[in-house]
């Protein structure tokens, strides 16, 4: 199939001029293969600088570009091999085995190349082992080769063609879009006729079958969504690959050999085909510029890339949404756009090639149901009696949906295609109060909720209907944290809500599935989840913004003035639970009094622990923690109680004491052995360390001090399961720069670490705890890297010179792309003891170590160290006094400000 003729290639001979290039190769005296690619290669540079300098002047004529490559390639393999079969190693008499045609496979079949695609070809020879097709082959690979182009090829007799077509999916489809590139016309044509009697006739569905599992397990490979921040341009999905598709299976079963064939077959409309060419376009635009800005075979759209292209596509910033952030998201709204004609295409197929009464490649599903509001079924699928039914009463575009999700049925396509032709229809019923009522029962009805608000969203009737959350469809957020587009993540926080709900995920969420199912009002919790997100894009603060928006479109959903208020309170603090519990000392009671302060009510809590669970696990894989889970857990318990029983009547030091009684008795200590003990640790210690690290400490401690002599520095590593990383406990004499110390020995090891808490004792030793992983985000669990962590901290701590301040190692390209000022934020009231500083800045390894030798050069004490990541950015707070013990003065708290920033900058 040929996407382009190359009459689309504009002034061709501006990019190569064969016939000029051919008399100089003929012109040649005694030429040999150095003098033929010396010319080949300044005509092939020259090409790709006139294709180079074409992109940069129209960047949005990616298919015309990507045919420019080809027509390229395909000219500097005709000259290569004139000259080599006519000049190097001529054959006036040639035998009948003495033949060879040049294939183009794959994008070179096509007539479409990135810049930097490899050149597919296949020398089709009548027979093995003859001399001078082996010598000519190889002479033209050579020549490639010295080109710099990488070159797939192989070498194949009509028989093997054939053989191996039945055999090997991948090489059917490989010349299926097989073409004629150079040499023997006459070998080409007649092998291609056998392949299409042989092997392509009578086998339509089992080739269908098979791609349609080649797309799944690709598109499972490449993460399963078409909305990945940084989408794969060839292979994702929604991309040139799922396109490519389309054409195979076009070619296959209906003989189409070019993409305006497949509106002729009746396979699309003339819209969706216009659609279907935008999307290709852009794509390939896309694809072209990214080959360029990588300068090799990149097909991964990465954060390192998208701004250059962003700008080489002539985007440019708008209010609340910066240029890349457009860029993407017109990447994505073509992604979709491919979804979209994918689902079209696949539906037809179905009718043509499904029996009657069953469906083609995918089992029936027979159901009774009495109960469809006028909707039909069709083969197992809910479909749309007649062409105008939404047109008739479009309060009908929102209750397909709900009937599909009520009756546990999935929607024929041709009613997808009517409802997305039809969407702007649900303008007109936004103020239905029977539109809403039905909108409200899809989000909140447990089953399918996801599936069948993705279905909205690719019909494009959920952002008619609610406009604000059109305005972040397809909207990513430059960044390395969110791992979807906005309008995905929020179906994702919506769809893990309702498995919650639904108990399927009680082992993994015991307390949070507890919570749900004592919700005073389950309608509120899901608004809040759809609209948590909703302002994102607009500038200023999303919470504050999104919480507006919810007092707009509650009432129209059908919620109370209660409710209303409430669904706003939750949009407006949706990241408050997750800012305390990972910023904040949850050991400090003034912690946990703002945060109750804030919170006010049980109700609240549950609701907003909720949340916050589903809002963080829906960001993407590996966000969610076992440490994220304790520390939202102890908040909440915190908070719980202090809202049930009130701070009066479960004060600290019943607390503390409680604390200290239950070690004693896991122990087995007498009881002054453990009024010692306790009398040594301060009341934060009791408030902050959970228990089993409270149990270990005391152990650790004892053994300490039961060796003979000085104590000196005990380190205990242990894996902690429950919080999926590795606790380090540091018993040792106190001294000036311990914590910056230990900061570096991690830091030069290559440790992370995730939280920190530093004690003293009343007698003058200090007790660490500190919670690490490694590089990739794990415990240390081997034995052996223990050693050699506890070698390295035992090093540290003893030398007699603190280390110097660590070096940031070079930025990736990756790392780059995003501009993180630091900043550092110091707040006197946060705590009632202790100032409390809070850095934002890159994160990148030794960013710790370097902090903790600001904060040591401005004689400022570390209490307790709070770190969080999002994604390329860190958030740490530390809890700190000056050396008696006092909140920092104003003096100090200006050096140290200066010294953050230059410690956190590059």
């Amino acid at each position: 199939m040929q996407p382009l003729r190359v009459g689309d290639v504009d002034d061709r001979r501006s990019i190569i001029d064969r016939r000029a290039l051919a008399d100089r190769l003929s012109a040649l005296d005694r030429p040999d293969r150095e003098d033929g690619t010396t010319i080949i290669a300044e005509a092939y540079e020259a090409g790709r600088a006139e294709i180079a300098r074409r992109l940069a002047d129209e960047p949005g004529r990616g298919r015309v570009h990507a045919a420019s490559y080809g027509f390229l390639a395909d000219q500097v393999v005709r000259l290569g091999w004139d000259f080599i079969t006519q000049k190097l190693y001529p054959n006036a008499n040639p035998s009948s085995g003495e033949r060879v045609a040049i294939c183009g496979l794959g994008g070179t079949g096509r007539g479409e190349m990135a810049p930097y695609s490899d050149l597919d070809l296949m020398m089709l020879v009548p027979q093995r082992k003859t001399a001078w097709n082996e010598q000519v082959i190889e002479a033209l690979l050579y020549l490639l080769w010295d080109l710099g182009i990488t070159v797939g090829h192989s070498v194949r007799t009509p028989e093997e063609v054939i053989a191996l077509s039945r055999e090997d999916m991948a090489v059917r489809t490989a010349m299926l879009e097989a073409r004629w590139i150079w040499g023997d016309d006459i070998l080409f044509d007649g092998t291609s006729a056998r392949f299409r009697a042989e092997v392509v006739h009578g086998t339509a569905a089992e080739f269908v079958a098979a791609k349609m599992a080649e797309r799944d397990a690709r598109h499972e490979k490449m993460g399963d969504s078409r909305y990945l921040v940084e989408p794969n341009v060839k292979d994702g999905k929604g991309g040139l690959r799922d396109l490519q598709t389309l054409y195979w299976i076009g070619h296959y079963v209906f003989g189409s050999k070019r993409p305006a064939d497949l509106v002729d077959a009746g396979l699309f409309d003339a819209r969706e085909f216009r659609r279907f060419e935008r999307a290709e376009r852009f794509l390939w635009s896309v694809r072209c510029h990214l080959h360029q800005s990588a300068g090799r075979a990149e097909d991964r759209l990465g954060f390192d890339h998208q701004k250059t292209i962003a700008e080489a596509m002539n985007y440019a910033d708008r209010p609340g949404k910066s240029a890349v952030e457009r860029f993407m998201q017109f990447y994505f709204l073509n992604a979709k756009a491919v979804g979209d004609l994918t689902g079209v295409f696949l539906a037809q197929l179905d009718e043509r090639m499904g029996k009657k009464g069953k469906r083609f490649a995918i089992p029936t599903m027979f159901r009774r149901t009495s109960h469809l509001d006028g909707f039909t079924l069709d083969r197992g699928r809910l479909t749309i009696p007649k062409p105008d039914f939404f047109k008739q009463d479009p309060v009908r575009l929102i209750e397909m949906f709900r009937v599909a999700q009520r009756e546990g049925l999935e929607i024929h396509p041709d009613a997808m295609r009517a409802a997305a032709r039809d969407a702007r229809l649900a303008d007109d019923v936004r103020e239905d109060p029977k539109a809403n009522a039905l909108f409200l029962d899809i989000l909140t009805g447990r089953d399918d909720t996801d599936l069948v608000l993705r279905w909205m969203n690719e019909a494009g009737v959920f952002g008619r209907f609610v406009p604000d959350f059109g305005r972040v469809v397809a909207q990513m957020q430059f960044d390395m944290y969110h791992h979807y587009t906005v309008d995905e993540h929020t179906i994702r926080a919506i769809g893990l809500t309702a498995a919650i709900d639904r108990g399927e995920m009680k082992d993994d969420h015991p307390v949070i599935t507890a919570l749900l199912r004592k919700l005073a009002d389950r309608r509120v919790l899901y608004v809040a989840v759809l609209l948590h997100d909703i302002a994102k894009g607009r500038g200023g603060d999303h919470s504050e913004l999104g919480a507006e928006i919810a007092r707009e479109l509650c009432p129209r959903f059908g919620l109370s003035p209660a409710e209303t208020e409430t669904v706003a309170w939750l949009v407006r603090n949706h990241l408050l639970m997750s800012a305390t519990a990972f910023k904040r000392d949850l050991a400090d009671p003034k912690t946990i009094e703002d945060f109750v302060a804030a919170v006010q009510s049980p109700e609240r809590l549950k609701l907003l622990g909720i949340l916050t669970t589903v809002d963080i696990r829906a960001v993407g894989p590996g966000t969610w923690t076992e440490w994220k889970r304790t520390l939202l857990r102890t908040l909440y318990e915190a908070a719980e109680e202090r809202l049930r029983l009130g701070y009066k009547q479960h004060g600290r030091d019943e607390m503390v004491a409680q604390r200290k009684r239950d070690l004693g008795n896991r122990l087995g200590w007498t009881a002054e052995v453990m009024r010692a003990h306790g009398q040594r640790l301060p009341d934060a210690y009791w408030l902050a360390e959970p228990e089993d690290w409270q149990e270990a400490n005391a152990r650790q401690m004892a053994n300490a001090e039961a060796r003979i002599g000085d104590v000196e520095a005990d380190i205990a590593l242990a894996d902690d399961p429950e919080r999926g990383a590795t606790r380090v406990s540091i018993f040792a004499p106190d001294r000036e720069g311990l914590f910056f110390r230990i900061c570096a020995a991690l830091a030069a090891a290559g440790a992370s670490i995730v939280d920190a808490r530093i004690h003293t004792t009343r007698d003058g030793m200090a007790l660490d705890n500190l919670l690490i992983t490694d590089a990739q985000g794990r415990a240390y669990t081997d034995k052996r890297r223990q050693d050699r962590l506890r070698g390295a901290l035992s090093e540290a701590i003893a030398a007699q010179d603190a280390p110097p301040r660590p070096d940031f190692a070079e930025l990736s390209e990756r790392e780059e792309a995003f501009d993180i000022a630091p900043s550092a934020l110091i707040n006197q009231k946060a705590s009632n003891r202790m100032t409390v500083v809070e850095v934002n800045a890159r994160d990148r390894q030794a960013l710790l170590a370097r902090l903790a030798h600001a904060i040591f050069d401005s004689d400022a004490i570390v209490h307790s160290a709070h770190i969080t990541s999002y994604g390329e950015r860190a958030v740490d707070s530390f809890y700190l006094t000056d050396r008696h013990g006092r909140k920092l003065s104003a003096e100090i708290t200006e050096k140290l400000h200066a010294a953050i920033i230059d410690a956190a900058g590059d």
